[in-house]
């Protein structure tokens, strides 16, 4: 029990550092809950992470394949000491959680590790889906098994949006390494290809390719709120908190987000997600 309350820590520490809305967000959640909850979310940081950790894409795919091989039950050697896998493999045991969920998501993360480009808003919001919504109602049922389906919808379309507001709070990222998260039926619908985007130089149709995958995901968080959600459930919702003003923020920036970051300062960060937790309302 030491060791499993000291891998639980480990997780803690590692969203304190890596993933800080999260972290903020175990921490306004009951406290016997904490621990799994951190698990999932370091679990998601460290496959959000790889594409930082490789050059090419083959050492993103084994390390997605070690992870994957953890959950069906084939784990390697150095899998046993390490502290994210053991927590989220009590995590999954405690609350019978799907694992098929988690491979989903390790599936959906191979996307980052390409330059491709989402072929419709379909495919991005499948992607988005399977990372940011999944995480939601994982997180709702650790919380709440009984309430987590009633919010399942909820989670569903609160995961597109935040999922879409953090592509914006990384497209400064993105574009260095060639990435583009606007899917191209939104380019061309601004008269963009990928390589016209990442230019960077046609500044009023940028602008309006990111005014209509802002408007896209404000749908999405308008539909999740419009959900009655059950309070056993809010702290799974409370890094949704800080979507909106993201978004606000990217409209108003335009062609500006390829260059400029748009990262809320961390003190409204803590306000918008202890407001939300309050009200228990993102």
């Amino acid at each position: 029990m030491a060791d499993l309350s000291a891998d639980k820590n480990v997780c803690l520490t590692m969203l304190r550092d890596m993933d800080r809305d999260r972290y903020l967000a175990c921490l306004l959640a009951p406290e016997s809950k904490r621990g799994d909850l951190a698990a999932l979310y370091a679990f998601n940081a460290e496959i959000a992470r790889i594409r930082d950790a490789v050059r090419e894409p083959l050492p993103g795919e084994v390390r997605m394949q070690w992870w994957r091989d953890l959950l069906e039950g084939n784990p390697h050697g150095d899998s046993v000491g390490h502290p994210v896998a053991a927590a989220l493999l009590n995590a999954l045991a405690t609350h019978n959680l799907p694992r098929q969920t988690l491979l989903n998501m390790i599936e959906a993360r191979i996307f980052d590790l390409y330059d491709d480009v989402f072929e419709n808003r379909n495919a991005l919001e499948g992607y988005a889906g399977e990372t940011a919504s999944a995480l939601i109602q994982l997180s709702s049922i650790v919380l709440s098994p009984e309430d987590a389906a009633r919010s399942a919808e909820a989670a569903g379309h609160a995961g597109v949006a935040q999922a879409m507001a953090g592509m914006l709070l990384l497209m400064p990222l993105h574009r260095r390494r060639g990435q583009v998260y606007v899917p191209q039926d939104i380019l061309s619908a601004a008269g963009l290809d990928r390589e016209a985007f990442l230019e960077g130089a046609d500044k009023d149709r940028i602008g309006a390719a990111i005014d209509i995958f802002c408007a896209h995901a404000l749908d999405h968080l308008e539909k999740a709120r419009r959900s009655v959600l059950p309070s056993a459930v809010a702290p799974a919702f409370l890094p949704v908190a800080q979507v909106e003003p993201v978004l606000k923020a990217a409209k108003r920036l335009g062609a500006g987000n390829l260059h400029h970051g748009i990262q809320l300062s961390l003190l409204r960060r803590h306000w918008l997600l202890a407001k939300a937790a309050y009200l228990k309302r993102f």
